[in-house]
Protein backbone atom coordinates (compact mmCIF):
# COMPACT_ATOMS: atom_id res chain seq x y z
CA UNK A 1 0.00 0.00 0.00
CA UNK A 2 1.18 3.18 -0.95
CA UNK A 3 2.04 5.84 1.77
CA UNK A 4 0.16 9.15 1.07
CA UNK A 5 2.41 12.18 0.74
CA UNK A 6 1.17 15.15 2.31
CA UNK A 7 0.99 18.42 0.03
CA UNK A 8 3.92 20.95 0.82
CA UNK A 9 1.95 24.56 1.98
CA UNK A 10 3.60 27.99 0.21
CA UNK A 11 5.93 28.51 3.63
CA UNK A 12 7.18 24.87 3.02
CA UNK A 13 7.82 25.42 -0.94
CA UNK A 14 9.78 28.92 -0.31
CA UNK A 15 11.96 26.50 1.59
CA UNK A 16 12.43 24.22 -0.86
CA UNK A 17 12.61 26.55 -3.55
CA UNK A 18 16.10 28.43 -1.32
CA UNK A 19 16.92 25.10 -0.67
CA UNK A 20 17.07 24.17 -4.28
CA UNK A 21 18.93 27.38 -5.24
CA UNK A 22 21.92 26.60 -2.67
CA UNK A 23 20.80 27.56 0.63
CA UNK A 24 22.53 25.40 3.30
CA UNK A 25 20.40 22.95 5.12
CA UNK A 26 22.04 23.26 7.87
CA UNK A 27 21.53 26.68 8.00
CA UNK A 28 18.04 26.68 8.81
CA UNK A 29 16.86 27.99 11.92
CA UNK A 30 13.52 29.59 12.96
CA UNK A 31 11.89 31.44 15.68
CA UNK A 32 8.58 32.29 17.66
CA UNK A 33 8.89 35.30 18.98
CA UNK A 34 5.64 36.55 21.42
CA UNK A 35 5.22 39.83 22.75
CA UNK A 36 5.18 39.14 26.58
CA UNK A 37 2.15 41.01 27.26
CA UNK A 38 -0.93 38.84 27.39
CA UNK A 39 -1.59 35.10 27.38
CA UNK A 40 -0.94 33.30 24.25
CA UNK A 41 -4.67 32.31 22.68
CA UNK A 42 -5.54 29.98 20.01
CA UNK A 43 -3.72 32.15 17.02
CA UNK A 44 -0.95 32.16 18.29
CA UNK A 45 -1.15 28.44 18.43
CA UNK A 46 -0.87 28.12 15.17
CA UNK A 47 2.18 30.14 14.80
CA UNK A 48 3.30 28.14 16.86
CA UNK A 49 2.82 24.52 15.57
CA UNK A 50 3.77 26.04 11.96
CA UNK A 51 7.51 27.19 13.33
CA UNK A 52 8.23 24.29 14.96
CA UNK A 53 6.43 22.37 12.79
CA UNK A 54 9.07 23.15 10.42
CA UNK A 55 11.45 22.88 12.82
CA UNK A 56 10.69 19.53 13.42
CA UNK A 57 10.73 18.86 9.85
CA UNK A 58 13.64 20.33 8.57
CA UNK A 59 15.16 18.75 11.90
CA UNK A 60 16.48 22.69 12.13
CA UNK A 61 16.25 24.90 15.59
CA UNK A 62 13.67 26.77 16.68
CA UNK A 63 14.38 29.57 19.20
CA UNK A 64 11.71 30.93 21.79
CA UNK A 65 12.18 34.85 21.34
CA UNK A 66 10.84 37.31 23.94
CA UNK A 67 10.19 41.09 21.85
CA UNK A 68 10.46 42.17 25.09
CA UNK A 69 11.00 46.42 24.51
CA UNK A 70 7.99 47.86 25.54
CA UNK A 71 8.21 47.80 29.50
CA UNK A 72 5.23 49.31 29.52
CA UNK A 73 2.99 46.74 29.31
CA UNK A 74 5.64 43.84 29.69
CA UNK A 75 5.87 41.40 32.52
CA UNK A 76 7.70 38.08 33.62
CA UNK A 77 4.09 36.64 34.47
CA UNK A 78 3.72 36.57 30.75
CA UNK A 79 7.31 35.04 30.08
CA UNK A 80 6.53 32.22 32.13
CA UNK A 81 2.87 31.94 30.87
CA UNK A 82 4.38 31.95 27.57
CA UNK A 83 7.09 29.11 28.16
CA UNK A 84 4.74 27.26 29.96
CA UNK A 85 2.37 26.81 26.98
CA UNK A 86 4.69 26.50 24.52
CA UNK A 87 6.33 23.46 26.70
CA UNK A 88 2.33 22.03 26.89
CA UNK A 89 1.45 22.21 23.04
CA UNK A 90 4.89 19.43 23.02
CA UNK A 91 7.86 21.94 21.60
CA UNK A 92 10.86 22.40 22.91
CA UNK A 93 12.90 25.62 21.88
CA UNK A 94 16.94 25.46 21.01
CA UNK A 95 17.46 28.51 22.23
CA UNK A 96 15.53 31.08 25.23
CA UNK A 97 16.17 34.37 23.82
CA UNK A 98 15.62 38.35 24.66
CA UNK A 99 15.26 41.20 22.73
CA UNK A 100 16.51 43.00 25.78
CA UNK A 101 19.42 40.87 25.38
CA UNK A 102 20.26 42.50 22.13
CA UNK A 103 19.62 46.07 23.60
CA UNK A 104 23.65 46.98 23.88
CA UNK A 105 24.56 45.65 19.86
CA UNK A 106 21.35 47.71 18.56
CA UNK A 107 22.26 51.26 20.33
CA UNK A 108 25.90 50.13 19.02
CA UNK A 109 23.98 49.15 15.23
CA UNK A 110 22.03 53.10 15.73
CA UNK A 111 25.42 54.75 16.46
CA UNK A 112 26.87 53.34 13.10
CA UNK A 113 23.56 54.32 11.44
CA UNK A 114 23.83 57.99 12.71
CA UNK A 115 27.55 58.31 11.69
CA UNK A 116 27.02 56.70 8.26
CA UNK A 117 23.90 59.60 8.27
CA UNK A 118 21.42 57.51 7.88
CA UNK A 119 19.98 58.56 10.83
CA UNK A 120 19.02 61.50 13.05
CA UNK A 121 17.26 62.59 16.13
CA UNK A 122 14.22 64.12 15.82
CA UNK A 123 12.99 66.88 18.36
CA UNK A 124 9.43 67.28 17.11
CA UNK A 125 6.09 65.99 19.08
CA UNK A 126 4.97 62.56 17.80
CA UNK A 127 1.37 64.76 15.81
CA UNK A 128 3.72 67.12 14.01
CA UNK A 129 6.05 64.02 12.65
CA UNK A 130 2.68 61.85 12.19
CA UNK A 131 0.89 64.70 10.26
CA UNK A 132 4.33 65.44 8.36
CA UNK A 133 4.24 61.68 6.87
CA UNK A 134 1.86 62.48 4.50
CA UNK A 135 -0.59 59.90 3.19
CA UNK A 136 -0.60 56.97 0.83
CA UNK A 137 -1.43 59.46 -2.37
CA UNK A 138 0.26 62.22 -0.97
CA UNK A 139 4.41 62.23 -0.25
CA UNK A 140 5.95 63.08 2.97
CA UNK A 141 7.39 65.96 3.91
CA UNK A 142 11.10 66.13 5.51
CA UNK A 143 11.51 66.72 9.33
CA UNK A 144 12.89 70.37 10.23
CA UNK A 145 15.57 68.57 12.14
CA UNK A 146 16.47 65.88 9.19
CA UNK A 147 19.53 67.23 8.52
CA UNK A 148 21.25 68.18 11.53
CA UNK A 149 24.98 66.80 11.75
CA UNK A 150 26.42 63.92 12.47
CA UNK A 151 27.75 65.30 15.34
CA UNK A 152 25.09 66.76 16.98
CA UNK A 153 23.15 63.42 16.33
CA UNK A 154 25.88 61.42 18.01
CA UNK A 155 25.39 64.00 20.75
CA UNK A 156 21.60 63.73 21.31
CA UNK A 157 21.16 60.36 21.26
CA UNK A 158 23.71 59.22 23.72
CA UNK A 159 22.03 62.20 26.42
CA UNK A 160 18.99 60.25 25.21
CA UNK A 161 20.41 56.99 26.51
CA UNK A 162 22.04 59.10 29.76
CA UNK A 163 18.22 60.45 30.64
CA UNK A 164 18.66 63.65 29.91
CA UNK A 165 15.21 64.33 28.57
CA UNK A 166 11.80 63.45 29.29
CA UNK A 167 9.49 61.18 27.42
CA UNK A 168 8.27 62.59 24.23
CA UNK A 169 10.92 65.12 23.43
CA UNK A 170 13.23 63.27 21.02
CA UNK A 171 13.22 60.39 19.16
CA UNK A 172 15.60 58.67 16.59
CA UNK A 173 14.51 57.94 12.98
CA UNK A 174 16.18 56.30 10.43
CA UNK A 175 17.02 58.33 7.66
CA UNK A 176 15.31 56.05 4.53
CA UNK A 177 12.86 57.95 1.65
CA UNK A 178 10.04 60.60 2.81
CA UNK A 179 8.30 60.53 -0.18
CA UNK A 180 8.57 56.61 -0.51
CA UNK A 181 5.37 54.81 -1.80
CA UNK A 182 5.79 52.52 1.48
CA UNK A 183 4.55 55.03 4.34
CA UNK A 184 6.78 52.94 6.59
CA UNK A 185 9.59 53.80 4.61
CA UNK A 186 9.22 57.63 5.52
CA UNK A 187 11.88 58.04 8.50
CA UNK A 188 10.32 55.65 10.63
CA UNK A 189 11.17 55.68 14.43
CA UNK A 190 14.17 53.66 15.73
CA UNK A 191 13.88 54.69 19.42
CA UNK A 192 11.85 56.46 21.91
CA UNK A 193 12.33 57.22 25.24
CA UNK A 194 10.43 55.66 27.97
CA UNK A 195 11.69 56.34 32.04
CA UNK A 196 10.18 52.77 32.96
CA UNK A 197 11.54 49.82 34.47
CA UNK A 198 11.61 46.56 32.36
CA UNK A 199 11.68 43.31 33.71
CA UNK A 200 15.08 41.82 32.74
CA UNK A 201 16.94 45.30 32.51
CA UNK A 202 15.69 47.25 35.30
CA UNK A 203 16.59 50.76 34.87
CA UNK A 204 19.38 49.98 32.82
CA UNK A 205 17.85 51.81 29.81
CA UNK A 206 15.41 54.76 28.90
CA UNK A 207 15.56 54.39 25.59
CA UNK A 208 14.00 51.33 24.09
CA UNK A 209 14.60 50.24 20.40
CA UNK A 210 10.94 49.93 18.36
CA UNK A 211 9.72 46.65 17.00
CA UNK A 212 10.39 47.22 12.93
CA UNK A 213 14.12 48.34 13.64
CA UNK A 214 14.20 45.57 16.60
CA UNK A 215 12.95 42.41 14.77
CA UNK A 216 15.13 42.14 11.66
CA UNK A 217 17.87 42.52 13.68
CA UNK A 218 17.56 40.08 16.37
CA UNK A 219 16.40 37.51 13.53
CA UNK A 220 19.92 38.28 12.43
CA UNK A 221 21.67 37.91 15.61
CA UNK A 222 19.92 35.02 15.73
CA UNK A 223 20.96 33.74 12.56
CA UNK A 224 17.08 33.09 11.54
CA UNK A 225 16.60 31.93 8.16
CA UNK A 226 13.05 32.43 8.10
CA UNK A 227 11.06 34.76 9.83
CA UNK A 228 7.54 34.12 9.22
CA UNK A 229 4.79 37.09 10.27
CA UNK A 230 1.40 37.34 10.04
CA UNK A 231 -0.03 39.28 6.82
CA UNK A 232 -0.07 42.89 8.95
CA UNK A 233 3.26 43.18 8.55
CA UNK A 234 3.78 42.37 4.73
CA UNK A 235 4.08 45.81 4.48
CA UNK A 236 6.92 45.82 7.22
CA UNK A 237 9.09 43.49 5.01
CA UNK A 238 10.56 45.98 2.45
CA UNK A 239 11.85 48.19 5.91
CA UNK A 240 13.04 44.65 7.46
CA UNK A 241 15.05 44.28 4.44
CA UNK A 242 16.50 47.43 4.85
CA UNK A 243 17.42 47.26 8.49
CA UNK A 244 19.16 44.32 8.08
CA UNK A 245 21.11 45.14 4.74
CA UNK A 246 22.39 47.93 7.05
CA UNK A 247 24.35 45.84 9.24
CA UNK A 248 24.92 42.80 7.16
CA UNK A 249 28.39 41.12 6.94
CA UNK A 250 29.12 38.65 3.89
CA UNK A 251 29.09 35.12 4.71
CA UNK A 252 26.36 35.76 7.17
CA UNK A 253 22.82 34.30 6.96
CA UNK A 254 20.43 37.00 5.48
CA UNK A 255 16.76 36.72 7.30
CA UNK A 256 14.09 36.22 4.83
CA UNK A 257 11.05 37.25 6.28
CA UNK A 258 7.88 35.70 4.62
CA UNK A 259 3.89 36.32 5.67
CA UNK A 260 0.91 33.77 6.29
CA UNK A 261 -2.59 34.45 6.93
CA UNK A 262 -4.31 34.51 10.29
CA UNK A 263 -7.36 32.11 11.01
CA UNK A 264 -9.81 33.85 12.71
CA UNK A 265 -12.00 31.67 14.69
CA UNK A 266 -15.83 32.14 15.19
CA UNK A 267 -17.72 33.14 17.97
CA UNK A 268 -14.78 34.71 19.97
CA UNK A 269 -12.40 37.32 20.20
CA UNK A 270 -9.06 37.13 19.85
CA UNK A 271 -7.87 40.69 20.35
CA UNK A 272 -5.55 41.35 23.86
CA UNK A 273 -7.42 44.38 24.70
CA UNK A 274 -10.77 42.83 24.16
CA UNK A 275 -9.72 40.29 25.93
CA UNK A 276 -8.90 42.43 28.43
CA UNK A 277 -11.80 44.19 28.98
CA UNK A 278 -13.72 40.74 29.58
CA UNK A 279 -11.19 39.84 32.25
CA UNK A 280 -11.82 43.15 34.05
CA UNK A 281 -15.14 43.70 33.74
CA UNK A 282 -15.66 40.45 35.41
CA UNK A 283 -17.28 38.74 32.48
CA UNK A 284 -14.78 35.82 32.47
CA UNK A 285 -12.84 34.97 36.13
CA UNK A 286 -9.06 35.36 34.66
CA UNK A 287 -7.10 34.32 31.73
CA UNK A 288 -7.57 31.02 32.32
CA UNK A 289 -11.10 31.35 32.48
CA UNK A 290 -12.33 27.99 29.90
CA UNK A 291 -14.48 29.69 27.91
CA UNK A 292 -11.33 31.78 26.81
CA UNK A 293 -9.79 31.45 23.41
CA UNK A 294 -6.35 31.58 25.33
CA UNK A 295 -4.05 28.22 25.53
CA UNK A 296 -4.40 28.38 29.08
CA UNK A 297 -8.07 28.77 29.02
CA UNK A 298 -8.07 25.86 26.26
CA UNK A 299 -5.99 23.47 28.90
CA UNK A 300 -8.28 24.49 31.60
CA UNK A 301 -11.55 23.67 29.66
CA UNK A 302 -10.07 19.97 29.34
CA UNK A 303 -8.32 20.82 24.96
CA UNK A 304 -5.37 18.38 24.55
CA UNK A 305 -2.17 19.37 22.85
CA UNK A 306 -2.71 16.86 20.21
CA UNK A 307 -6.10 18.09 19.72
CA UNK A 308 -4.69 21.88 19.34
CA UNK A 309 -2.32 20.60 16.95
CA UNK A 310 -4.14 18.60 14.93
CA UNK A 311 -6.98 21.93 14.66
CA UNK A 312 -3.59 24.00 13.26
CA UNK A 313 -2.68 21.18 10.89
CA UNK A 314 -5.82 20.48 9.49
CA UNK A 315 -6.14 24.32 9.00
CA UNK A 316 -3.06 24.52 7.44
CA UNK A 317 -1.46 27.87 6.05
CA UNK A 318 -2.67 30.32 3.65
CA UNK A 319 -2.39 33.66 1.79
CA UNK A 320 -5.80 35.18 2.71
CA UNK A 321 -7.57 35.06 5.93
CA UNK A 322 -10.77 33.25 6.55
CA UNK A 323 -13.13 32.80 9.46
CA UNK A 324 -12.22 28.80 11.08
CA UNK A 325 -15.67 27.96 12.33
CA UNK A 326 -15.01 26.72 16.25
CA UNK A 327 -17.23 23.44 15.43
CA UNK A 328 -13.74 22.57 13.54
CA UNK A 329 -12.14 23.22 16.81
CA UNK A 330 -14.08 20.96 18.85
CA UNK A 331 -14.19 18.51 16.18
CA UNK A 332 -10.47 17.73 16.87
CA UNK A 333 -10.89 17.65 20.70
CA UNK A 334 -14.01 15.37 20.31
CA UNK A 335 -11.65 12.87 17.84
CA UNK A 336 -8.61 12.57 20.08
CA UNK A 337 -10.78 12.36 23.71
CA UNK A 338 -12.70 9.50 22.29
CA UNK A 339 -9.19 7.37 22.40
CA UNK A 340 -8.17 8.63 25.13
CA UNK A 341 -11.20 9.47 27.85
CA UNK A 342 -11.96 6.89 29.64
CA UNK A 343 -16.00 6.35 29.87
CA UNK A 344 -17.83 7.01 33.40
CA UNK A 345 -21.41 7.80 34.50
CA UNK A 346 -22.67 10.77 35.37
CA UNK A 347 -26.18 12.17 36.18
CA UNK A 348 -26.21 16.15 35.81
CA UNK A 349 -30.39 16.22 36.43
CA UNK A 350 -31.11 13.79 38.66
CA UNK A 351 -34.31 11.54 38.71
CA UNK A 352 -34.54 9.01 41.90
CA UNK A 353 -35.56 5.53 39.72
CA UNK A 354 -36.92 2.93 42.88
CA UNK A 355 -36.25 -0.52 41.61
CA UNK A 356 -39.16 -2.00 43.83
CA UNK A 357 -38.69 -5.72 43.48
CA UNK A 358 -35.42 -5.17 44.26
CA UNK A 359 -33.81 -6.48 47.82
CA UNK A 360 -33.74 -3.70 50.43
CA UNK A 361 -29.98 -2.69 51.21
CA UNK A 362 -28.33 -4.91 49.02
CA UNK A 363 -25.51 -4.42 46.74
CA UNK A 364 -23.88 -6.05 44.03
CA UNK A 365 -21.38 -4.63 41.43
CA UNK A 366 -21.52 -4.52 37.48
CA UNK A 367 -19.02 -5.10 35.42
CA UNK A 368 -18.16 -1.71 32.96
CA UNK A 369 -15.86 -1.39 30.17
CA UNK A 370 -13.66 1.57 30.68
CA UNK A 371 -12.84 2.59 26.73
CA UNK A 372 -14.13 0.52 23.75
CA UNK A 373 -11.46 2.17 21.71
CA UNK A 374 -8.37 0.48 23.58
CA UNK A 375 -6.79 -2.35 22.40
CA UNK A 376 -6.68 -4.18 25.23
CA UNK A 377 -10.05 -3.92 26.93
CA UNK A 378 -9.85 -3.20 30.97
CA UNK A 379 -12.85 -2.84 33.23
CA UNK A 380 -14.34 -1.53 35.89
CA UNK A 381 -16.73 -2.43 39.14
CA UNK A 382 -19.64 -0.40 39.87
CA UNK A 383 -22.19 -0.01 42.60
CA UNK A 384 -26.02 -1.33 41.90
CA UNK A 385 -28.26 -0.86 44.16
CA UNK A 386 -32.24 -0.87 44.77
CA UNK A 387 -32.30 3.18 44.49
CA UNK A 388 -30.75 4.72 41.34
CA UNK A 389 -30.46 8.21 39.65
CA UNK A 390 -31.40 9.26 36.36
CA UNK A 391 -31.72 12.04 34.11
CA UNK A 392 -34.84 13.87 34.35
CA UNK A 393 -34.99 13.62 30.48
CA UNK A 394 -34.82 10.63 30.04
CA UNK A 395 -38.62 9.58 31.50
CA UNK A 396 -41.46 10.93 30.27
CA UNK A 397 -44.91 9.69 31.74
CA UNK A 398 -46.44 9.79 28.29
CA UNK A 399 -44.37 9.53 25.06
CA UNK A 400 -45.16 8.70 21.70
CA UNK A 401 -43.57 5.60 19.79
CA UNK A 402 -40.43 8.33 18.48
CA UNK A 403 -39.40 8.52 22.89
CA UNK A 404 -36.87 5.47 23.20
CA UNK A 405 -36.33 6.26 26.73
CA UNK A 406 -38.48 5.27 29.87
CA UNK A 407 -41.92 5.79 29.98
CA UNK A 408 -44.76 4.15 32.23
CA UNK A 409 -45.10 0.61 30.92
CA UNK A 410 -41.98 0.96 28.54
CA UNK A 411 -38.96 -0.91 29.18
CA UNK A 412 -35.04 0.31 28.92
CA UNK A 413 -31.86 -1.22 29.65
CA UNK A 414 -29.63 0.26 32.33
CA UNK A 415 -26.09 0.44 30.72
CA UNK A 416 -24.14 -2.47 32.30
CA UNK A 417 -27.36 -3.49 34.59
CA UNK A 418 -30.38 -4.81 33.82
CA UNK A 419 -33.64 -4.19 31.98
CA UNK A 420 -36.17 -2.13 34.01
CA UNK A 421 -39.71 -1.46 33.67
CA UNK A 422 -41.57 1.57 34.72
CA UNK A 423 -44.65 1.22 36.42
CA UNK A 424 -45.77 4.25 38.54
CA UNK A 425 -44.24 7.65 39.52
CA UNK A 426 -44.27 9.92 42.84
CA UNK A 427 -45.16 13.35 42.65
CA UNK A 428 -45.01 16.05 45.25
CA UNK A 429 -47.89 18.70 46.00
CA UNK A 430 -47.02 20.44 42.84
CA UNK A 431 -47.22 17.97 40.16
CA UNK A 432 -43.64 17.15 39.29
CA UNK A 433 -42.22 13.87 39.79
CA UNK A 434 -39.84 12.83 41.94
CA UNK A 435 -39.72 9.10 41.77
CA UNK A 436 -40.11 6.83 39.55
CA UNK A 437 -41.03 3.01 40.53
CA UNK A 438 -39.79 0.35 38.29
CA UNK A 439 -39.65 -3.66 38.30
CA UNK A 440 -36.70 -4.98 36.90
CA UNK A 441 -35.65 -8.46 35.32
CA UNK A 442 -33.34 -10.59 37.90
CA UNK A 443 -32.41 -12.66 34.64
CA UNK A 444 -31.30 -9.96 31.90
CA UNK A 445 -27.97 -8.90 33.57
CA UNK A 446 -25.71 -7.87 31.00
CA UNK A 447 -23.15 -10.38 30.37
CA UNK A 448 -24.86 -13.08 32.17
CA UNK A 449 -25.40 -14.96 29.19
CA UNK A 450 -29.22 -15.84 30.00
CA UNK A 451 -31.79 -15.49 27.29
CA UNK A 452 -32.84 -13.05 28.93
CA UNK A 453 -29.80 -10.91 29.05
CA UNK A 454 -29.87 -10.87 25.44
CA UNK A 455 -33.45 -9.34 24.35
CA UNK A 456 -33.18 -6.23 22.58
CA UNK A 457 -35.06 -3.24 23.91
CA UNK A 458 -34.61 0.15 22.22
CA UNK A 459 -33.25 2.42 24.92
CA UNK A 460 -30.02 2.17 26.99
CA UNK A 461 -29.42 4.66 30.18
CA UNK A 462 -27.07 6.04 31.95
CA UNK A 463 -27.30 5.91 35.46
CA UNK A 464 -25.22 5.80 39.22
CA UNK A 465 -26.24 3.95 42.87
CA UNK A 466 -27.83 6.75 45.17
CA UNK A 467 -25.96 5.17 47.71
CA UNK A 468 -22.71 5.69 46.56
CA UNK A 469 -22.86 8.26 43.77
CA UNK A 470 -20.67 10.77 44.70
CA UNK A 471 -21.87 14.93 44.56
CA UNK A 472 -20.01 17.01 41.96
CA UNK A 473 -19.95 20.56 40.77
CA UNK A 474 -20.15 20.16 36.99
CA UNK A 475 -19.68 23.66 34.82
CA UNK A 476 -21.03 23.15 31.57
CA UNK A 477 -19.09 25.92 29.73
CA UNK A 478 -20.32 26.66 25.53
CA UNK A 479 -19.17 29.33 23.36
CA UNK A 480 -18.92 32.81 24.59
CA UNK A 481 -20.40 34.57 21.68
CA UNK A 482 -23.85 34.21 19.95
CA UNK A 483 -22.27 35.92 16.73
CA UNK A 484 -19.55 34.37 14.59
CA UNK A 485 -17.86 37.19 14.53
CA UNK A 486 -19.04 39.65 17.30
CA UNK A 487 -16.48 41.97 16.72
CA UNK A 488 -17.37 42.63 12.96
CA UNK A 489 -21.29 43.50 13.68
CA UNK A 490 -22.71 46.99 14.39
CA UNK A 491 -23.12 46.84 18.17
CA UNK A 492 -20.26 46.13 20.42
CA UNK A 493 -18.99 43.28 20.65
CA UNK A 494 -19.96 42.36 24.02
CA UNK A 495 -23.54 42.99 23.37
CA UNK A 496 -23.38 39.60 21.63
CA UNK A 497 -22.06 37.67 24.49
CA UNK A 498 -23.83 33.92 24.88
CA UNK A 499 -26.11 34.48 28.54
CA UNK A 500 -25.57 30.67 28.40
CA UNK A 501 -22.12 30.54 27.95
CA UNK A 502 -21.47 28.91 31.72
CA UNK A 503 -24.32 26.68 33.82
CA UNK A 504 -23.18 25.50 37.21
CA UNK A 505 -25.12 22.61 38.33
CA UNK A 506 -24.40 19.81 40.94
CA UNK A 507 -24.47 16.69 39.86
CA UNK A 508 -23.96 12.84 40.93
CA UNK A 509 -21.02 11.06 39.71
CA UNK A 510 -20.13 6.97 40.30
CA UNK A 511 -17.78 6.85 43.14
CA UNK A 512 -14.48 5.88 41.43
CA UNK A 513 -14.18 9.33 40.39
CA UNK A 514 -13.38 10.52 43.91
CA UNK A 515 -10.18 9.72 42.87
CA UNK A 516 -9.78 11.94 40.13
CA UNK A 517 -6.84 14.55 39.14
CA UNK A 518 -6.84 17.97 37.89
CA UNK A 519 -7.00 17.68 34.47
CA UNK A 520 -7.93 14.53 33.67
CA UNK A 521 -10.20 13.68 31.14
CA UNK A 522 -13.25 11.50 31.00
CA UNK A 523 -16.69 10.91 28.89
CA UNK A 524 -19.53 11.27 31.07
CA UNK A 525 -21.39 8.58 28.87
CA UNK A 526 -24.13 10.27 26.76
CA UNK A 527 -23.34 13.81 27.89
CA UNK A 528 -20.15 14.82 26.59
CA UNK A 529 -16.25 15.21 27.14
CA UNK A 530 -15.50 16.62 30.80
CA UNK A 531 -11.79 16.73 32.78
CA UNK A 532 -11.05 17.99 36.15
CA UNK A 533 -10.89 21.75 37.49
CA UNK A 534 -7.80 23.01 39.45
CA UNK A 535 -10.40 24.02 41.80
CA UNK A 536 -11.24 20.52 42.34
CA UNK A 537 -10.59 18.50 45.82
CA UNK A 538 -11.71 15.21 46.79
CA UNK A 539 -14.83 16.82 49.59
CA UNK A 540 -15.57 19.03 46.48
CA UNK A 541 -15.61 17.97 42.97
CA UNK A 542 -15.58 20.02 40.28
CA UNK A 543 -15.65 19.37 36.44
CA UNK A 544 -15.62 21.39 33.19
CA UNK A 545 -16.97 20.00 30.04
CA UNK A 546 -14.88 20.45 27.45
CA UNK A 547 -17.34 19.05 24.64
CA UNK A 548 -20.23 17.82 23.90
CA UNK A 549 -20.72 14.36 22.16
CA UNK A 550 -21.83 16.36 19.08
CA UNK A 551 -22.13 19.27 17.68
CA UNK A 552 -25.34 20.75 19.19
CA UNK A 553 -25.09 24.34 17.41
CA UNK A 554 -25.46 22.80 14.31
CA UNK A 555 -28.98 22.50 14.59
CA UNK A 556 -29.29 25.77 16.22
CA UNK A 557 -27.77 27.62 13.45
CA UNK A 558 -29.34 25.79 10.70
CA UNK A 559 -32.73 26.90 11.69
Amino acid sequence: MATEVKSLNFIEHIIEDDLKAGFDRDDLRFRFPPEPNGYLHIGHASSICLNFGLGLRYNAPVNLRFDDTNPAKEEKEYVDAIKNDVSWLGFEWDKECYASDYFQQLYDWAVMLIKADKAYVDSQSSEAIAEQKGTPTKPGIDSPFRNRSVQENLDLFERMKNGEFQAGEHVLRAKIDMTASNMLMRDPVMYRILHKAHHRTGNDWCIYPMYDWTHGESDYIEQVSHSLCTLEFAMHRELYEWFVEQIYEEGKVKPKQREFARRNLSHTVVSKRKLLRLVEEGVVNGWDDPRMPTISGLRRRGYTPESIRNFADTIGIAKRENLIDVSLLEFCAREDLNKKAPRVMAVLDPLKLVLTNYPEGETEYVEAENNPEEEEQTYRKLPFSRELYIEKADFREEANRKFFRLKLGGEVRLKNGYIIKAESVVKDEEGNITEVHCTYDPLSKSGSGTPESMRKVKGTLHWVSAAHAKKAEVRNYDRLFTEAEPDRQEEDFMHYLNPESLQVTEAFVEPGLIEAKPGEHFQFQRLGYYNVDPDSKPDHLVFNRTVGLRDSWAKIETK
